[in-house]
């Protein structure tokens, strides 16, 4: 479920523009203002502020919002913009195949084939062609098969196939082949029903789990990439639990601001249950000790539903 929250009722898009507006007006952007208006709006109703401060201002919000917080920032692109912006930073800018992989894996077939729309539509190329050429060796075929795979979204699954690939990923994972064609094969382009099954089928037939078969093989590029995404495919609300820990740990913001971003009008709820569940501490506690400013406000706002 999501966090955010909306007022009833909301203000008109041309009232909250004009806010906005009086708040980002001189050297100092007033952040209380832009959070307690861009915090409480939906996607929707953040592109009809944006048309109004345009007609207003004749300025581009997303833009203006560039001296606010990254949080703030990112928060205005629309939903599936959003993911190709941040996509083509992490092939481009700051290399992270983290990115690629949630994409690719947590989000449905549909939603995976809008974001790549939207990347082509605003960077004048396709997803897969910086993937292939931004990355290389087995990293590359691991991460192009993820993105370029329309995967079958459906629930029905063939138990003799999950039971006979659980085999190949038992074979090449004992004997260390982790980058072996059939496991990027399986895990790249399986649907997610069926690949579930597989690895529930290793579990069964091997007793062991396929995390803890690959957690202990390598820590190089590929194979945190493979776990990445084995992980994100069996429990995405645990994988972010896991990155949002690890990210407030190292005072990543960059991590940080992105899962609270991309899925507070998505499953933050699922993702904060579970970390309380998992961590014994509420997420909103850890935001408020590791952050501070207007930066901590935006973050906080987007997670008090």
């Amino acid at each position: 479920m999501a966090t955010l929250t909306v007022p009833k009722p909301v203000p008109s898009p041309a009232e909250d523009a004009e806010a906005i507006h009086k708040a980002c007006q001189g050297w100092i952007v007033n952040g209380q203002t832009l959070i307690s208006i861009l915090a409480h709006r939906d996607a929707t109703q953040r592109k009809q502020i944006q048309l109004a401060y345009k007609e207003l201002s004749k300025e581009d919000l997303t833009k203006k919002t560039r001296v606010s917080t990254k949080a703030v920032y990112r928060w205005n692109f629309e939903p599936v913009e959003r993911e190709a912006v941040m996509a083509y930073i992490a092939l481009k800018k700051i290399f992270n195949p983290r990115v690629i992989i949630e994409i690719a894996c947590v989000n449905s077939p549909n939603e995976l084939l809008a974001v790549k729309k939207a990347y082509q539509a605003k960077y004048r190329c396709s997803l897969e062609e910086d993937v292939a050429a931004h990355t290389d060796g087995d990293l590359r075929k691991l991460l192009f098969a993820l993105v370029s795979t329309y995967h079958y979204d459906g629930k029905d699954i063939d138990a003799r196939l999950a039971k006979s690939e659980a085999k190949i990923l038992q074979k090449h994972i004992k004997d260390n082949e982790l980058n072996h064609s059939e496991i990027i094969r399986i895990v790249g382009t399986r649907g997610k029903a069926q690949v579930n099954a597989t690895f529930n089928s290793y579990r069964e037939e091997y007793g062991t789990s396929i995390q803890e078969a690959l957690a202990g093989k390598s820590t190089g590029e590929f194979a945190l990439a493979l776990q990445a995404a084995v992980a994100c495919i069996i429990d995405p609300h645990l994988y972010f639990v896991e990155v949002l820990d690890a990210a407030l740990e190292k005072s990543d913001e960059d991590a940080l601001t992105r899962v609270i971003v991309m899925r507070a009008e998505k499953d933050l709820g699922e993702i904060k249950d579970k970390f309380h569940k998992q961590k014994n501490v509420l997420l909103k506690q850890v935001v408020e000790k590791k952050t501070s400013g207007d930066y901590e406000g935006f973050l906080i706002a987007l997670l008090c539903a």
